[in-house]
């Protein structure tokens, strides 16, 4: 049993120190049909004392990928403009008929509604148990107590889109976030405001709205394989360890040029240069490559690698989302 739970804590001790290498991958955007009302206007808010609103349309209108914007944000004056002109009370809008001839008028594609919520506070208070030295070599220490306050801020959003063409909406939904403050008697923090808190709180529930509204990079890491799965000569070893400490410093060409080398030198009987090569190519997004390196790696796989397997998976994955993404920001 000793032996097993050592076995355990090695294979984990091994796989926290292996050599990885970041991937950033281009996600789609979470709501696509967004991505065919590109030219939108965020109107005032209900009760938004907070400013969710312009939280959001500031978010929109900086958002970018690969340095073009992904939506045009058509301005809230416009949108307050007409309203005023036409002589639309804010409870009109509710109405989406409405909603379409105001959006027709200033030319937006589609318009994002918000309600928001009351802002909610609660506070409790508690003690909580300190101690100190009551000599001054500090041989003998007391217990005391503080009074501390612990407070509890909570924001809600009900947030929808509408198609001005369709009349129908695009995504709807409640957005909730809260955070919890503390400060003692004891202590240099301040407790923030119940509005101070909610602010911090809009924040949260703009950037979660406008994440499934655009495409954005992810990150995460891959696995290197460093261990030779056949019997290696000293000098293969040797393009091996060259090759990983290129990918360290981020040099691919000087290490996909030893890992080829090392596939040649085995007569293609390896897997490991096959698979560092593929991992090489995601993490340059030519993901067409890495599949095929995966693939190699895959077929001369006898006994199962994770990495192998998890690589083989996760690519298929990539090129979906990847082409899903190219759709959006191509229409």
């Amino acid at each position: 049993m000793f032996k097993l739970f050592l076995s355990v804590l090695i294979a984990i001790f091994i796989s926290g120190c292996a050599q990885k290498v970041k991937i950033l991958s281009l996600e789609p955007a979470e709501i696509d049909r967004v991505a065919t009302t590109k030219k939108i206007t965020v109107a005032s808010f209900k009760n938004d004392r907070v400013g969710v609103s312009g939280k959001i349309e500031a978010n929109l209108a900086q958002h970018k990928i690969d340095g073009r914007s992904f939506f045009t944000i058509v301005s809230r004056n416009d949108f307050d403009k007409i309203i005023s002109e036409q002589k639309i009370q804010n409870s009109g809008l509710i109405d989406t008929s409405t909603i379409v001839e105001v959006g027709q008028l200033i030319d937006a594609q589609a318009i994002i509604l918000g309600n928001v919520g009351r802002i909610s506070s609660q506070d409790s208070r508690f003690y909580e148990t300190r101690t100190r030295c009551i000599d001054e070599k500090c041989k003998t220490r007391e217990e005391y107590r503080v009074r501390c306050i612990k407070r509890v801020v909570g924001l809600s959003a009900e947030l929808r889109i509408v198609d001005v063409a369709k009349g129908d909406i695009i995504y709807a939904d409640k957005f909730f976030e809260s955070s919890q403050h503390k400060h003692c008697s004891d202590d240099s923090n301040a407790l923030p405001s119940k509005y101070m808190a909610a602010q911090n709180l809009a924040t949260k529930i703009a950037d979660g709205f406008t994440y499934k509204l655009t495409p954005h990079y992810r990150s995460f890491s891959v696995t290197l394989l460093e261990d030779a799965d056949l019997d290696y000569t000293e000098d293969q070893e040797k393009l091996l360890e060259l090759s990983l400490t290129y990918i360290e410093q981020g040099r691919y060409d000087k290490a996909e040029q030893f890992l080829i080398e090392l596939i040649d030198s085995t007569d293609k009987q390896s897997y490991v240069p096959f698979y560092n090569l593929g991992v090489i190519k995601e993490a340059q997004g030519k993901y067409s490559e890495a599949k095929r390196y995966y693939k190699r790696a895959d077929d001369l796989m006898i006994e199962p690698v994770q990495e192998i397997s998890l690589a083989s998976l996760r690519i298929e994955k990539l090129i979906r989302k990847h082409n899903k993404t190219k759709e959006q920001l191509q229409r």
